[in-house]
């Protein structure tokens, strides 16, 4: 890895920035800086030295420590909307729902002690939790907004109120049966939980 110390710069180099550091790569040494040390103990410091940049770069990747936690969001959220408005409409919903949550969060292997971190982060740690209301909100929304499309009904109706707090659920149970059953796998989980919680279609009217 480049240090910010060294003199010539990568022909990719950003003002300082190491050539080798990702912002996933930045994301997964402040994980497990965070699990190891506390997330409250760990500084934006600790973080950027850990790494080897300087704390000016951290702050290009992210506007604070807590957003490390969430650099693959915006992506997982994009794919979600996607693979929803992609479904097909002879699909039962629970069938397109379930595409898209294992689309959305699939891992690679090469990801999972990643995956695995931010899972036990956020499933443990109560100011993580408080950062991530608004992802989960965000979710939450996109299920409610395609049930409600599916069933013809508003946003606000039951149903469509009642899948978008079922995802979001069932994407928690899902990530802490993973966590505590070594072997098991994520997508198979996701669709175990996602089975269990999301409720039946309405009959037509």
């Amino acid at each position: 890895m480049t240090r910010t110390g060294d003199r010539t710069p990568a022909p990719s180099d950003r003002g300082g920035r190491p050539a080798a550091t990702s912002a996933h790569e930045l994301a997964a040494v402040a994980q497990r800086l965070f699990l190891t040390h506390g997330f409250e103990q760990t500084s934006v410091d600790d973080i950027a030295a850990e790494v080897g940049i300087s704390r000016r770069t951290f702050f290009r990747y992210f506007p604070s420590k807590a957003d490390v936690l969430w650099v693959e969001s915006d992506a997982e959220l994009a794919r979600l909307c996607e693979q929803l408005s992609a479904g097909l409409s002879a699909e039962p919903y629970r069938t397109v729902v379930t595409r898209a949550v294992i689309g959305a969060l699939h891992v690679p292997e090469d990801q999972h002690e990643w995956a695995r971190h931010r899972a036990q982060l956020v499933l443990s740690v109560p100011a993580v939790q408080v950062h991530a209301a608004a992802r989960h909100a965000a979710w939450r929304a996109a299920a409610t907004e395609f049930a409600g499309i599916r069933s013809g009904e508003p946003a606000t109706a039951l149903f469509p109120t009642a899948v978008g707090y079922a995802v979001v659920a069932a994407v928690h149970a899902a990530h802490e049966f993973w966590l505590t059953n070594p072997g098991v796998d994520l997508d198979e989980a996701l669709a175990r939980s996602l089975d269990l919680l999301l409720p039946p279609e309405p009959a037509a009217r």
